[in-house]
């Protein structure tokens, strides 16, 4: 967890050079819409027929096909498609959001949970919009020629992710107030689900798809299915057997004094979960400010042992 620093460039610098993942993250989605950009510049200058051109050469390409014969010959599109986006505005308001909830997702979990949740939020939300486009008859006529572009299925699900991590956290709404963020993504979720009807229909269920692995990997978090790390990612505690090759015991640190009985370490556990949420119903009434030392350092202890 990075303390707050007084002054808002300082802060912003320290979270890039600190964070090289959520920086990467943001780079990478900034770095190849300015390639879009400049693949559109290439084919205005050699008279290509026009920008249009450009757009469906990128997104054939690089977005995901609805079609399932379509994502066979392009399989890395499922990839590729969550940093992808074509117009200013798309990208504008997908970076400040990861930007936002990034933030304060790294105040509690790690950047490497961090990258997991943004690439298989994407990969859900992929997946969803396949599923969507080849079971439901009303897409039958869009099937063959629709494709999905952007990273709003990964970031939504970071932001549903942290808000039922921590779902006590608040932010500040201009015009509303404080407001607790796992409300946010309920009312966000239920404007994608009602939004479905209208124009952007592929988005909204990718959407939802990454909301949906957002809240079952933060479920999974709370209580402590995705606690043994391989190859630098959590996975289920059902792989850590298999990986370990017959070694036993839940840790490797060196034993003292009597061993931990599991209602020992429950009721441990419970108590730092109890205390967390105090900090944090704090927090969301006076702001991260208003905590003492002690309470900023209890949290930046929790956030280190889920890393």
């Amino acid at each position: 967890m990075n303390y707050p620093s007084s002054n808002p460039l300082e802060e912003l610098k320290n979270l890039f050079t600190r964070n090289k993942v959520f920086s990467g993250l943001i780079l990478a989605n900034t770095g190849i819409w300015l390639l879009v950009k400049a693949v559109q510049v290439v084919f205005f200058l050699f008279n290509r027929p026009g920008r249009e051109a450009a757009d469906n050469w990128i997104l054939n390409f690089l977005a995901l096909p609805a079609s399932l014969p379509g994502f066979m010959s392009e399989p890395w599109t499922l990839f590729t498609y969550m940093f992808l986006h074509i117009g200013f505005f798309h990208i504008l308001f997908n970076l400040l959001w990861l930007y936002w909830f990034g933030k304060i997702f790294l105040e509690f979990l790690s950047s490497r949970k961090l990258l997991l949740t943004y690439i298989l939020g994407g990969i859900s939300g992929g997946i969803c919009y396949m599923l969507a486009f080849n079971l439901f008859p009303v897409f039958r006529d869009l099937l063959p020629v629709s494709r999905a572009l952007g990273a709003s299925a990964s970031v939504m699900a970071v932001v549903t992710a942290i808000s039922f991590y921590v779902p006590n956290y608040s932010i500040q709404l201009l015009f509303i107030g404080r407001v607790r963020i796992i409300y946010l993504v309920i009312v966000l979720f239920i404007f994608d689900f009602f939004a479905i009807p209208s124009g952007n229909s592929g988005g909204h269920i990718a959407h939802i798809g990454g909301a949906l692995f957002g809240f079952l990997y933060a479920v999974l978090l709370l209580k402590g299915k995705l606690n043994f790390r391989f190859g630098g990612f959590s996975v289920p505690d059902a792989f850590k057997k298999f990986f370990s090759s017959g070694k036993t015991g839940r840790s490797s640190a060196p034993y003292s004094g009597r061993p931990k009985s599991d209602e020992d370490y429950n009721a441990e556990k419970a108590a730092d979960q109890r205390r967390t949420d105090e900090i944090l119903e704090k927090i969301s009434r006076g702001g991260y400010d208003s905590l003492t030392r002690e309470e900023k350092d209890f949290l930046f202890r929790s956030s280190n042992r889920n890393r």
